[in-house]
Order: C-alpha cells, then sequence, then structure tokens
C-alpha cells in the first residue's frame, strides 16, 4: 500500500515537472440543453430512452471532446399552454442553449417563436407538419422528414391501382389538418377525386368515432386514406374492424403515421389493420443501425413502452442529440478558448460564456452537421431533412411486407434499385387485401341510372331482374372490359324524362347514366358526357307517295326544257348544213323546194334512229355526220336511262320534303317521347307546342304517319338518325328519310361534372368503336340489317331534277364548231370555183335582192363536173 502511494506521487511529481496537468484536472464544460416530451406517450418515453442511449454511445466516441450535453427534460403533458411554459423556463431560468422538441406540431409552432425572440435553436424530430417550415421560422431546425414529402408516393400507389375516389380521413389536428391541401392536389394530379373528408377530433370516444363509421358506410365509399397518429389511429382502426369496414371490397392506405415504423402500434390494433397498404421513408439496413437495435432491446422498458423494431421518431431523436453535441462542440471549444483561458474546475457555468448570443453560431454550426447515422446519412437540406427513397408496406398478420418502393426519379418499382414498370403487377408485388384477398378492390359501387323506355327496346331495354340489354348497354359492357381496374355498380331505372334522368347526377342520387343518351350543349351545364359511341344528326322522316309512272307526258320529262329546245334547234341547225354541204353534188338532197324543206328535217331526225337512207358524197358532210351521229348517241342513251329510272327505280316520293313547309301551313310533326326533340322542335324550329305529338314505340310511328295530319296523325316525324334509321329498316317501303339533318354529338354515357372515371371511359368507348369486328357484332346481334338503308338513300338521290343543256354543253358545242368550219370550207371553195359568174352577177346594177337571188340561182344549179370530194381552191 505504502509503495503504491510511492508510485503515484512519483507520478504527480513527474507531470508537475513535464508540465502536464493531471488527467482529472481536465476542463469539462456542461452545456445544458432542453428536452421537451410528453413523458407520457410512447413516442416520448421511447424518445427519451433513444437520446440518453445517443450520448453514451457519442461520448464514447468522442472522449477526447471537452462539452458535455446536458439534458434539461421537461413533460409537456400534452399541452400546448405547458409546452410554451416549460421552453420558456428553460430558457430564462436554466438558460439552455437549445432545445430538443417539443413532440407535437401543435407545441412546436409556440415554442418555435419562443426560439426566435431569444435567439435559441429549436430542434424536432417529430413535429412533421408542414406548415412549420425552416425556412420562414430561422431558429427552427426539423431533423425529420417533412409530411408532405410522402404525398407523391401516395398518389403513385393510388395511381398505379387506378382508383378514381378516395375519402380522406384526418384527426382534427395542426398534424392532420396541414397535410390535407398538399394531399389532396397530389390525388387530383392523378386523376383521383376526394368526395368526402372525415375529420375525427383527437380526443374522440368510442361512440363518436363509430357513428362517423357508419356515415363513411353509407356513402358506398370503399377506398379510404388515413392520415392520423398511433394513438387515435388504433382506436380507430378496432372500430372499423367491428364497423365491418375491414373486408373484402374495401381498401385502406395509411401515412408514415401509422405506421410500426414511425409510431407503434398495439397487437389489438395490428390485427384489426389486417390488408391495408402504408407509405414510410425507406430506412436502410446497417452495422451501425444493427448494434443499434441489438443494446436498445437491453434497455429495460416498461410494457407499454416496449418497442418492437426500428423506430424512426427514436432515430431522428438519437441523430438530433449527434448534430447538436457536435455543434455544441465545435462553437463552445471556440469560444471558451477566447474567454476563459484559465479554468481550473471541472463544472463551468457557460451562462456567463453569453449562450443565448451564441445561438445564431449553434444553429449554423447544426446546419452543417454531416456524419453517418443509424438512419441513414445525417444532412440537413434548408433546415431539414430531405428522403429520397419511400417504401410501400401491406400489413399480413403481424409483420409488414414490403411490396414495393417509391423515389422521385424511378417512380413505383418492386424493387429497390429497379427501373419503374407500366402495369400495377410489374410496380408493385401482390398484396393481400382486407378479408384475406387477392382481388383489388375497386372505387365505389356506382349507381346507374337508366331510363324506362317503352319502345326502340333495340337500343335499351330494362329486364325484369333489373339488368340491361341492348345496344347502348352492350357498348356499356364492352366498354367496362377494356378499363385498367374493376368497377362496382347497379342499375336504376328511372321513369322520367332524360332530362330529368340527367340532372339527378347533379343532384348526386346518381353516379353515372347508361343508355342512349344525346350529348347536347344544355345538357353538359350540370354533367359530363363521354365521347359518341353512334352516329349524330337529328333528321326527319315522312311518308312517301307513288310516283305518277301512268302520266301520258312522263316521257317529256327526263329532259329538261331548255334541253329539249336546244336539241331542236340542233337538229335543225345541223340537217341545213348537210344539204347545203350536198345540195349540188347529190342527187338525193335536189328537188322541189317542199321536198328539199322536209330533206332538212327529215335527215336530221333520222338520225335519232339512225334510219337516214340518203347517202352522203362530200367528205366534209361526212365529217359533220359522224360528229352529229356521236352527239345524237350521247343524248338518246342519256335520255333512256333517265326514263328507265323514272318508270322503275322512283317508284317513291315524300309527302313534304322540307320542315319550313310543315311548318307554314300549321301540320302536326312527332317526335320520341322523353326525348330532347320535343324542346329541340319549340326552341330552336320555333314550332308550336299543341302542334307536337309525343309517340313512343316504333309502333307508334307507324300507326301516327300512316294515318296523315288530316286523319288525326302527324305529317313528319323529326328524332335522331339512329332511331330513324331502325324504323326505317322495318318499314322502308313506305317512308323516307327527308330535310336537312341538324348537328347533334351523337348517344353518350353521363358522369358527374369533372369525373375521374370520365377519361377513362371515353378512352375505353374509343378502343370499342374503333374495333370493327366487335361492333359489326354487337350492331348485327341487335339490328340486323335493318340498319342498312342504301335502297332507300338511292331512291332519294333518283330524285334529282331533269336533265339539263349545260350536262350537255360540251358536246352542243364540238357539233356547232364542226359544223360551222364544215360549211366555211365548202363555201370558200365554191366561191373560188366559182368566182368569174359570181363576179358577173355582183357588178351588175341590178338591186342588192337581185343579186342575192342571182347567187342563190347559181348555187342551186348542179354541179355537172363530178360527184366526187371537192378539190381545195
Amino acid at each position: 500500500m505504502a509503495n503504491q502511494k510511492i508510485f503515484l506521487w512519483f507520478i504527480f511529481v513527474l507531470l508537475f515537472v513535464l508540465g502536464i496537468e493531471p488527467l482529472e484536472k481536465k476542463e469539462v464544460i456542461r452545456v445544458p440543453v432542453g428536452v421537451v416530451l410528453n413523458l407520457n406517450s410512447s413516442v416520448g418515453a421511447m424518445a427519451e430512452n433513444y437520446m440518453t442511449m445517443a450520448l453514451s454511445d457519442f461520448y464514447a466516441k468522442h472522449a477526447h471532446y471537452q462539452t458535455r450535453l446536458s439534458l434539461r427534460t421537461r413533460d409537456s403533458k400534452d399541452d400546448v399552454v405547458s409546452a410554451a411554459f416549460e421552453a420558456l423556463h428553460l430558457i430564462k431560468i436554466e438558460r439552455v442553449n437549445a432545445i430538443i422538441g417539443p413532440q407535437s406540431s401543435a407545441e412546436a409552432n409556440f415554442v418555435i417563436e419562443l426560439g426566435r425572440n431569444y435567439h435559441v435553436p429549436i430542434i424536432s424530430f417529430s413535429a412533421t407538419s408542414p406548415h412549420l417550415c425552416p425556412s420562414h421560422s430561422p431558429f427552427f431546425i426539423r431533423t425529420a422528414f417533412d409530411d408532405s414529402t410522402q404525398v407523391k408516393a401516395i398518389a403513385a400507389v393510388v395511381e398505379a391501382y387506378a382508383w378514381l375516389e378516395i375519402v380522406v380521413i384526418y384527426e382534427d389536428t395542426d398534424y392532420g389538418n396541414s397535410l390535407i391541401p398538399y394531399l389532396v392536389d397530389a390525388l387530383q394530379e392523378v386523376g383521383a377525386r376526394v368526395p368526402y373528408r372525415s375529420v375525427i377530433r383527437p380526443y374522440s370516444n368510442d361512440t363518436e368515432i363509430s357513428k362517423e363509421l357508419r356515415h363513411l358506410n353509407s356513402t358506398r365509399a370503399t377506398i379510404f386514406l388515413v392520415h392520423m397518429t398511433a394513438s387515435l389511429g388504433s382506436k380507430f382502426f378496432v372500430l372499423a374492424s367491428k364497423a365491418g369496414m375491414m373486408t373484402e371490397g374495401h381498401g385502406w392506405i395509411v401515412t408514415q403515421g401509422l405506421s410500426t415504423l414511425l409510431d407503434p402500434v398495439g397487437s389489438r390494433a395490428m390485427d384489426s389493420m389486417q390488408g391495408i397498404l402504408g407509405v414510410r421513408p425507406y430506412i436502410p439496413m446497417s452495422k451501425q443501425l444493427g448494434d443499434l437495435l441489438y443494446r436498445m432491446k437491453r434497455f429495460r422498458f416498461s410494457k407499454r413502452n416496449k418497442i418492437t423494431g426500428v423506430n424512426l421518431f427514436g432515430l431522428w431523436a438519437y441523430d438530433s442529440v449527434w448534430a447538436l453535441a457536435m455543434a455544441v462542440e465545435k462553437v463552445r471549444m471556440a469560444n471558451y478558448s477566447s474567454m476563459i483561458p484559465n479554468v481550473t474546475t471541472s463544472r463551468v457555468n457557460v451562462a456567463s460564456l453569453g449562450a443565448v448570443d451564441m445561438g445564431k453560431n449553434l444553429l449554423e454550426a447544426i446546419l452543417d452537421s454531416k456524419f453517418e447515422s443509424p438512419s441513414g446519412y445525417f444532412q440537413l437540406i434548408k433546415g431539414q431533412l430531405e428522403p429520397s427513397t419511400f417504401e410501400i408496406f401491406n400489413v399480413i398478420g403481424e409483420k409488414e411486407r414490403i411490396i414495393g418502393y417509391w423515389n422521385k426519379k424511378k417512380g413505383l418499382s418492386q424493387m429497390l434499385n429497379g427501373a419503374a414498370k407500366s402495369d400495377v403487377k410489374s410496380k408493385l408485388k401482390q398484396p393481400i387485401w382486407p378479408g384475406d384477398t387477392t382481388n383489388q378492390p375497386p372505387t365505389k359501387k356506382l349507381r346507374i341510372g337508366v331510363p324506362l323506355k317503352q319502345g326502340f327496346y333495340e337500343f335499351l331495354k330494362v329486364e325484369k331482374n333489373g339488368n340491361i340489354s341492348g345496344f347502348s348497354a352492350e357498348i356499356f359492357f364492352a366498354s367496362v372490359a377494356q378499363l385498367p381496374f374493376p368497377i362496382m355498380y347497379e342499375f336504376i331505372p328511372n321513369e322520367g324524362t332524360y332530362d330529368d334522368l340527367l340532372y339527378q347526377i347533379h343532384l348526386q342520387k346518381y353516379d353515372a347514366v347508361v343508355g342512349d343518351t344525346t350529348i347536347v350543349a344544355n345538357r353538359s351545364a350540370y354533367v359530363d358526357f363521354t365521347l359518341p359511341y353512334s352516329e349524330s344528326g337529328v333528321s326527319m322522316i315522312v311518308l312517301t307517295e307513288s310516283s305518277d309512272r301512268n302520266n301520258i307526258w312522263i316521257f317529256l320529262e327526263p329532259l329538261s326544257l331548255d334541253l329539249w329546245l336546244t336539241t331542236g334547234a340542233a337538229f335543225i341547225c345541223t340537217g341545213f348544213v348537210i344539204w347545203v354541204l350536198e345540195h349540188r353534188l347529190n342527187t338525193e338532197f335536189r328537188g322541189p323546194p317542199q321536198q328539199q324543206l322536209g330533206m332538212i328535217f327529215w335527215f336530221s331526225f333520222s338520225t335519232l334512229v339512225f334510219a337516214h337512207r340518203e347517202k352522203v358524197v362530200n367528205n366534209w358532210s361526212r365529217f359533220v355526220l359522224t360528229i352529229w351521229v356521236f352527239v345524237v348517241l350521247i343524248l338518246t342513251q342519256s335520255y333512256t336511262a333517265s326514263l328507265a329510272s323514272m318508270l322503275t327505280v322512283q317508284k317513291l316520293q315524300p309527302a313534304f320534303s322540307d320542315i319550313k313547309e310543315i311548318q307554314r301551313n300549321g301540320y302536326k310533326v312527332g317526335y320520341q317521347n322523353s326525348s330532347f326533340i320535343k324542346g329541340f322542335l319549340m326552341e330552336y324550329l320555333g314550332f308550336d307546342e299543341t302542334k307536337l305529338v309525343p309517340l313512343k314505340t316504333i309502333q307508334d310511328y307507324h300507326d301516327a304517319l300512316s294515318k296523315g295530319n288530316k286523319n288525326g296523325g302527324v305529317a313528319a316525324i323529326l328524332d335522331e338518325v339512329p332511331y330513324l334509321k331502325l324504323f326505317l329498316g322495318k318499314n322502308s317501303s313506305k317512308y323516307t328519310m327527308v330535310g336537312p339533318t341538324y348537328k347533334t354529338d351523337g348517344f353518350g354515357f353521363a358522369f358527374p361534372l369533372g369525373s375521374s372515371l370520365l377519361s377513362y371511359m371515353s378512352r375505353a368507348i374509343l378502343n370499342v368503336t374503333q374495333n370493327k369486328i366487335q361492333m359489326d357484332t354487337i350492331q348485327l346481334k341487335y339490328f340486323g340489317n335493318q340498319l342498312a338503308l342504301e335502297d332507300q338513300s338511292a331512291k332519294i338521290s333518283s330524285e334529282g331534277p331533269s336533265l339539263r343543256v349545260y350536262s350537255f354543253g360540251g358536246l352542243f358545242i364540238i357539233a356547232g364548231v364542226v359544223s360551222m368550219l364544215s360549211l366555211l370550207m365548202y363555201m370558200y371553195h365554191f366561191c373560188c370555183s366559182h368566182w368569174p359568174a359570181l363576179r358577173t352577177i355582183c357588178s351588175s346594177e341590178s338591186t342588192l335582192w337581185a343579186k342575192a337571188v342571182g347567187v342563190a340561182k347559181h348555187f342551186d344549179k348542179k354541179d355537172l363536173n363530178s360527184q366526187l370530194p371537192i378539190e381545195n381552191c
């Protein structure tokens, strides 16, 4: 024992001689740091343990540091006023250099203002509300993720499963309310709608929550998004399970606050959360994290605060202590060495060092901190942590199975480093949904209104069992089959008018209307329509009358009067030209004047049936005759075709061809009952309501038109083209479609304004209508060949005006030019050949008339020299 004392004195003297202070004399600066937590909560108790472990680990690794954090923990008792009071006490009385906490966003909102006023950094690892922004609060640091960073990942999951409507359920606190605007915006960007928001007070009892759950169940909603803390969420899901809302057909998504990684829930709550999906930040497993978890298990927690796995709030609390300890060492040592060089005590009162004044330097040091932590690489960006990857989990049993990952660059993928895929099966692994099923829950069950028709069942028919059939129903079923997600629906028949039925969508009685509903402008004010799936237009059908084929003058109708006159003049002119060219050479064109005049008419008209027997010897005559025979051939063939059409094809003519004629005469017009045509006739065409007759069935159409206006029927019926074609397909021999076709956009399905289902249905309808084989099959099933109206259109097209002279103008011009050219050439040759005689006649002193008569008599003489073609002069 004496030897040991001698040895210790020897060491002391040696250190004194060498100028080295003993280790126990080394100065240690105690830096007071405030901690404000709700110690009665699981998160508060857990965070306190993680911070204790952080202090132990940090100073074990950095034993040479001359500063030591001294944590001064205060209980906020989950009260905003208490949290602010404790923080003020820590700042003013205990002179802390920084405060870790408080725990909730509402508490932090007040404490942050105290930090700003007193220049004390406020470091929160659990106040995740987006309303608390470090860029707006200069002395606020968030060593956690902003809640709003998860909304893109949630929206990606919603988009992957093509959910169109989601009910958001959140707690009525700053934590719950602040995320909703970001969440709704993100959902709307991917085409999802939030029709209802359910707000749960944080201190609601079971009765109040159950009442709200019953209301949610009554809305027929099937997809829910829950944003709550664990304390309220645990109670909520237990009651939701009792309410029968955790069964097949329901889908649930929870935010990161209800993940066991973030805020542990009890085993009872986990049992009631089977099948839900959740989003939370991805924390990579590392050796450092594994070692921390192993040592945390050795801590003696009470049963209430027992932690069964990784807890992100605890990890962020752990990182907060490390970041603060590093910053304090950096700032305080620089300040201490310059102000107090000769401190010999082991405990220093740093209040004298200007702790509050050093807040800004301490803040900057914390913001610059970078190190590897159990939760990953610690680095603050704009005063807070920013996540890079989220993991998507599915609660199965007592575990949370990871089914995929999301990050900003790649989107959703099954593997952590996998590429994003286009379909949901590739994006995420198959989850187990509530009810222990792999069937994806659809959006809410749609209440679909259908018109209860009494006619035209080919388009829509409501069966006795409540199902529907017909062309419109078949298009709807085919389009639903094209959707990339399942939908549930029920049909609700409605006996009102189509306008009344569509307005029920605006009144939220129906979620859609399926039927032969026409897309018109005034309806689009309160509903949205899909792309049309039928042809469009409104036209008129009238009774046809037999054409008068027994008319004794029908043979004159193929050609118009001007064409008859022009043709007759052409015959006479051609006969005269041929007579002039043949008169001096051809004996058949000579004789008494009466015979020659008859020859002029006879020869040209005989060519009409090619019955002329007279030979022509002049080449110019042959040239003219060749062209003329061609003209006659065209005229006779056209006349024959037109007359044949009148006597055979054109058997029917419309009783009326113009709606204005019907209106002027005050005749009655029929329309399909309950359709928009009544308003169209009154508002657009100006008909009086007393002149409109509602009709229901095809038989009603037939009866009304057959009776006619004078016998209690109608003069015409206006309806949409598809209905008229169907009617004419069954009665094409008696009626015809006439008049202009007024523009409409055809049939479509109706949805509420802004419905996210609308774009999906429109694309599906486009795929169906552009599939010719599928459309032909559907049309053949319900209409057969009744929509093929080619014969009807042929009748209408044949009822055009008679042939007119303009159609043959080219032929007459060619024939006239040839005739005049031939005549001029012949007369020129005649003048040249008989010039001496003609000069003698013209030089005489006789009158002009006498000279003309002399020339004519000379021309009338027969050319005795030759019967051959005339030579050039």
